[in-house]
């Protein structure tokens, strides 16, 4: 062979090589992000559509303001996805957030100072998390019915603390810039929330304490051998979530400016579906910070501009339980052949 032809088989060789490499990357990005990238297509398809056949849909007010109300489901998502992703499930954040937001509202009423009545709505929010995780980890009890447990006793705490009624907030200017301050026109709680969010991605895909949670869901015995305390990491990923439940309660009383021991009902669920939605197996050891995240404005767009365009709460209602339906589906038959991964 002439030595011409030969150096250019092995040029058309040597640049083929890295452009078949980075097909195969692409390739497999997109096979291992799949759901989230369909999540992403029907939430831009849905915010065309109610910008279409809505005024005030995609208004810059609109959007600041939807970022506000769902400043609380973001926080809660970020640890539900922790949770979800060793196996688990908490059902009773929506009862946590329920009793923090009439704990805040009791204590500052009451005398008590704001940053003290702060702390201590968080660390009964996390003790009862603990409970749940401590139940679950150490006495092993199914999460589903632990968290089921919890949601009835904690709601009926709520409804002892108030009485059934709303109690206004009477916190002071940095407690309630939580939930109604503005920084450059965006709502505080908000940014908090997108905090949150980094810090929770950065837990799960940056730290052995991810890697922990992960492997629990996706091969609980090879873990415990390899001599992870695989009940301690359980215990705390309850823990951090009923925190997290207890600060979203605060978030949600100061933007109302009022305590509830009603405003969490079927909190869980939404959040729950969120997180299937965006990709998290309900098997466990698959976890997406990033597709809870679009599961939660995925969630809020729709009852957003539903709303906006009139249509009946009770209507609202059957559609979010449809979605949640549509999500455990596909999350069963996407994940039933479930690998380690993380994104």
């Amino acid at each position: 062979m002439p030595e011409e032809a030969r150096r250019k088989i092995i040029s058309v060789n040597t640049k083929s090589a890295p452009a078949d490499k980075n097909s195969k990357i692409a390739s497999q990005w997109l096979a291992n992000n799949k759901q989230i990238i369909g999540i992403l297509v029907v939430l831009v398809v849905l915010s065309l559509f109610f910008s279409v056949f809505s005024d005030s849909f995609a208004t810059t007010g609109n959007m600041l303001n939807m970022l506000q109300q769902l400043a609380a489901n973001l926080i809660v998502c970020v640890f539900m996805t922790l949770v979800i992703t060793t196996s688990g499930i908490d059902l009773s954040v929506g009862s946590i957030l329920s009793l923090a937001s009439a704990l805040i509202a009791v204590l500052l009423k009451a005398g008590l100072g704001s940053f003290e009545a702060f702390l201590i709505v968080l660390v009964i929010g996390a003790i009862a998390g603990l409970i749940n995780g401590v139940v679950i980890s150490y006495l092993s009890i199914p999460p589903f019915i632990v968290t089921l447990a919890s949601m009835i006793y904690i709601q009926g705490l709520a409804l002892l603390v108030t009485g059934g009624y709303s109690i206004g907030i009477e916190g002071s200017a940095w407690l309630n810039a939580i939930g109604q301050g503005r920084i450059v026109n965006i709502p505080v709680s908000a940014i908090i929330a997108i905090i949150i969010v980094i810090l929770g991605w950065s837990i799960l895909t940056q730290t052995r304490f991810g890697t922990y949670v992960i492997g629990i869901g996706s091969n609980e015995e090879s873990v415990r051998r390899s001599g992870v305390n695989i009940k301690k990491i359980k215990m705390l990923t309850y823990m951090f979530s009923g925190m997290a439940a207890s600060f979203a309660g605060i978030v949600l009383a100061t933007r109302l400016g009022s305590g509830s021991s009603n405003v969490g009902t079927g909190f869980e669920m939404e959040v729950i579906a969120a997180v299937v939605l965006g990709g998290t197996s309900l098997f466990g050891g698959i976890g997406t910070m990033l597709g809870s995240v679009f599961g939660v404005f995925l969630i809020g767009v729709i009852d957003n501009g539903l709303t906006l365009m009139n249509v009946s709460p009770y209507i609202i209602q059957i559609i979010q339980g449809s979605v949640l339906l549509l999500a455990v589906i596909v999350n069963t038959h996407v994940f039933s052949g479930k690998s380690l991964k993380r994104r």
